[in-house]
């Protein structure tokens, strides 16, 4: 019995490695770096928590109007004052079970990195950003710009009416709510991996593949 444990150990540190180097290596390779910019006038932002990523996008511009899709009344606050509207995608368990690192369990962990649960959107309203090392500001053109906002909708599951699933149950301040979304998360599929891949739709610059902040983030710096 304890010979099949070692074996078993030793695997699993072996993958972790391989995981590990896979995770470093492919978040170091750059796509979509020689992409036109001479066209890219609408701003959006990277902005990141230490971990978590979202896409920050103007509330409303000619392109796209999220305050019809995304609703003051399903924040606290119903501040109607916001410019820009975040957008982060994520573990539902981890989500509305985690709001602290203190609050995370053995279970929400495993339950997230192993894809067997549903998945949610985070969304947060704010009048303005400042930008920083953390908040990385960005430049798109319409065209790109319009392929973003498609994926970022086919994130959210819709209701017969074709409108977002508001999962009212738990907020974490005035300003954000929280939304049923498509997709599994798990080891290889990250809240970073989504972002990456929102970059990816829009044609700028992104990792080939990341599950961590600093992945997307050193392409920028």
């Amino acid at each position: 019995m304890l010979f099949y444990l070692k074996r078993i150990s030793f695997y699993f540190l072996v993958l972790l490695v391989l995981y590990s180097i896979a995770a470093y290596s492919f978040s170091k390779i750059t796509v979509n770096s020689g992409s036109d910019s001479s066209q890219n006038d609408i701003v959006i932002y990277i902005k990141s928590n230490g971990v978590h990523t979202d896409v920050v996008l103007p509330l409303k511009n000619e392109v796209k109007d999220w305050s019809k899709v995304i609703k003051f009344e399903n924040t606290k606050g119903k501040d109607t004052t916001a410019t820009f509207v975040a957008f982060g995608w994520g573990d539902k368990g981890f989500y509305l079970n985690t709001p602290c690192w203190s609050d995370l369990k053995c279970s929400t962990a495993l339950t997230a990195a192993f894809g067997l649960g549903d998945s949610a959107m985070h969304t947060t309203f704010f009048r303005a950003i400042t930008e920083s090392e953390n908040c990385i500001r960005v430049k798109v053109s319409k065209a790109n710009y319009q392929k973003l906002t498609h994926y970022i909708e086919n994130s959210f599951q819709l209701d017969s009416k074709k409108v977002p699933i508001c999962i009212s149950s738990i907020t974490y301040g005035l300003n954000d709510s929280f939304y049923e979304a498509n997709g599994k998360y798990s080891l290889f599929h990250t809240c970073n991996t989504w972002t990456n891949n929102a970059l990816k739709s829009a044609h700028l610059k992104a990792a080939l593949w990341t599950v961590t902040d600093t992945g997307i983030l050193c392409h920028y710096q």
